[in-house]
């Protein structure tokens, strides 16, 4: 026959064994709760990093976009200030050899050609002219009568030119000039001839 004791110890074992099944219960869902956390934290922490790393990447590409531009401009800029330097010491150079051309036979020629030219530019039927001492002896022997004949035009030789070869006529008082010497005629057909001359040293057909 059972005793209150033994009803007492029944309780207290269905009590402890319910508190164990709640305790498990609780465990049980705090791990899974934990886990669910968890794996949002480390789902987060993984978007997280990829997002760094693709900005990283992202910031890399353009860095390294960002120097290759700057490499080819500075190239470039290189390229051409050499270039530069190179049309500048064929344009020198040729500047160096002007006295060669009152070595030709056809100087004569050339030197009527720039009197008639300055003299027809300036549309002036008096003037003084200036020549270089070569080109004035060869103007003096024939082409400044030959010119003044065919312009009609009173045209007397004034002093040498101390610089330069060719002709430097003025008029009107020198309120009219033009310059024709060879110099001042490279000079304004430099820029013309600039492209010319580039694409002989590209190895390009002008």
């Amino acid at each position: 026959m059972k005793t209150d004791v033994d009803d007492i110890e029944m309780l207290e074992r269905a009590i402890l064994t319910e508190a164990q099944d709640e305790a498990n219960q609780i465990k049980a869902e705090a791990k899974e709760k934990a886990d669910a956390i968890l794996k949002r934290a480390q789902a987060q922490a993984e978007q997280e990093r990829r997002a760094i790393l693709d900005r990283a990447k992202q910031d890399s590409e353009r860095l390294v976009g960002q120097s290759a531009a700057t490499a080819q401009l500075k190239a470039r800029s290189l390229q051409l200030a050499h270039r530069e330097q190179v049309l500048d010491r064929v344009f020198k150079t040729v500047k160096e050899k002007l006295p060669e051309v009152q070595k030709r036979s056809d100087y004569d020629q050339i030197a009527a050609l720039l009197l008639r030219e300055a003299l027809v530019q300036l549309r002036v039927n008096k003037a003084e002219i200036r020549a270089d001492k070569i080109t004035q002896n060869i103007l003096e022997k024939s082409a400044l009568g030959e010119i003044s004949k065919e312009l009609k035009g009173q045209f007397t030789m004034g002093d040498a030119l101390e610089e330069g070869i060719g002709v430097i006529v003025d008029a009107a008082d020198g309120k009219l000039h033009y310059d024709n010497t060879l110099e001042t005629r490279l000079n304004r057909l430099q820029n013309t001839l600039r492209a010319s001359v580039n694409k002989v040293l590209m190895g390009e057909k002008p």
